[in-house]
């Protein structure tokens, strides 16, 4: 037996028990009413505002960790907890507490000339595993999602956010017991060890999705092993088109805004498409201001002429910086912008800065990105923007989910028949 294997063969018994009871605790959130799921969701938002200062300590020991481990300034940021993000975080949930319960919901229903009354209604999916870097507030967010759609979730937070992923969990714990729900509904891994990712990833027993968030790496890994379903993005290589007819105050703004408002963000632009005509009729004006704002800009060609500029090299297209860096090119009309966003990007977010209807429906309907936009910036990428209270993830695989995944999002659904007496000829 090599260590590997002996490491395993420790975390199993672990892994095997915090499974069994989630998958109990899943069949008592299956059918526990709004009303308990709302009173959990609001107790744990009070409870991690009342304990804010705790979870701020437990998260300065966390960004030690990090320092020690040579964290990239990006994934430092997705780390950081301070007051206004605490506070976003309870807000978070309460939100989510605030949207209705789709557990039980009615999508559709139809008669049959035999006799048949039949629903398809909204059904937990039953256990949600979560595997996830840096982010604390993935903590909050992932548990308070799968709780209002009656799924029991077992969280494992990247060992970088670990004593603030803890101090979150004892938050969430403390609002399901005061609704009288059981804690078991939404566990965190109690350690740094990776063998319990290997073993998550093989639960087919107890976990019935896997959603993973955080890096290229750590997404490929769990798309390689994974015996239990994914969803899952690789990459956010989000793109904007800036079309002919652009307005160029709006392009100014929303390009700015995509690139530099938080560049840590899947939702955040890593590739400026400009079209020639609007180059042709309002200069470098987009690249001047992205330079002037501190990022390096990294540019194709023509653009390459502009001040400041780095010139581009071909593997920075298809590049997912989440830094100060963006590629930038010029293209020939929006056909030529649709063709570089099928080869280099990855599905997840794409938009246009047009006032041409025309190439926009042509934008929207020829590319197949999970979510895209026009006239607006990429940064909305996010289940929160979209109304959704929170979200566990952006999906971009094409079975099940897609976009933002809410709580809706993170529910099958099963089909209720009724009859009177009807037999089948």
């Amino acid at each position: 037996m090599n260590d590997h294997d002996a490491t395993i063969g420790a975390i199993g018994p672990l892994m095997a028990q915090i499974g069994a009871d989630a998958r109990a605790a899943a069949t008592v959130l299956a059918t526990a009413g709004s009303e308990r799921k709302y009173a959990a969701l609001i107790g744990a938002a009070d409870a991690i505002w009342d304990n804010r200062m705790a979870i701020i300590d437990a998260n300065a020991e966390d960004q030690v960790f990090a320092e020690e481990k040579g964290l990239s300034p990006a994934m430092m940021d997705r780390l950081m907890l301070d007051e206004p993000r605490i506070r976003a975080m309870a807000d978070g949930l309460r939100n989510v507490a605030a949207q209705s319960d789709p557990v039980g919901e009615v999508i559709t229903e139809w008669d049959m000339p035999t006799g048949l009354h039949i629903q398809r209604v909204r059904t937990p999916l039953g256990v949600v595993g979560v595997i996830y870097e840096s982010r604390p507030n993935v903590t909050a967010d992932a548990g308070a999602l799968c709780l209002q759609s009656g799924n029991a979730v077992i969280l494992r937070g990247g060992s970088e956010s670990f004593h603030s992923s803890t101090a979150i969990h004892q938050c969430l714990q403390t609002g399901l017991k005061q609704a009288g729900l059981p804690a078991e509904a939404i566990q965190l891994v109690p350690t740094r060890d990776r063998a319990a990712v290997s073993a998550m990833l093989t639960a087919t027993d107890h976990i019935d999705v896997i959603v993973p968030r955080g890096g290229k790496g750590l997404v490929g890994l769990v798309q390689r092993e994974a015996r239990v379903p994914v969803f899952a993005h690789l990459e956010g290589i989000c793109h904007i088109y800036v079309g002919a007819t652009a307005d160029p105050a709006m392009a100014l703004e929303i390009v700015l805004n995509a690139k530099t408002r938080r560049t840590g963000i899947c939702g955040a632009m890593e590739c400026l498409l400009i079209d020639w005509r609007f180059y042709t009729q309002h200069g470098s004006m987009l690249i001047d201001a992205l330079v002037k704002a501190g990022v390096e800009v990294r540019a194709d060609g023509e653009l390459a002429k502009t001040d400041g500029t780095t010139p581009a090299k071909p593997d920075d297209f298809g590049k997912e910086f989440l830094d100060m860096i963006c590629a930038a090119k010029l293209v020939d009309g929006v056909d030529e912008a649709i063709d570089h966003i099928r080869t280099y990007g990855s599905n997840h977010t794409d938009a246009i800065i047009t006032a041409d209807d025309q190439a926009a429906a042509h934008f929207f309907k020829e590319l197949d990105s999970a979510i895209l936009m026009r006239n607006a910036s990429t940064q909305f990428a996010d289940g929160g923007e979209f109304g959704m209270g929170a979200e566990i993830g952006i999906a971009t695989g094409k079975m099940h989910a897609r976009g933002p995944v809410g709580a809706a999002q993170l529910t099958s659904f099963k089909y209720l028949v009724t009859a009177d007496g009807a037999v089948r000829s």
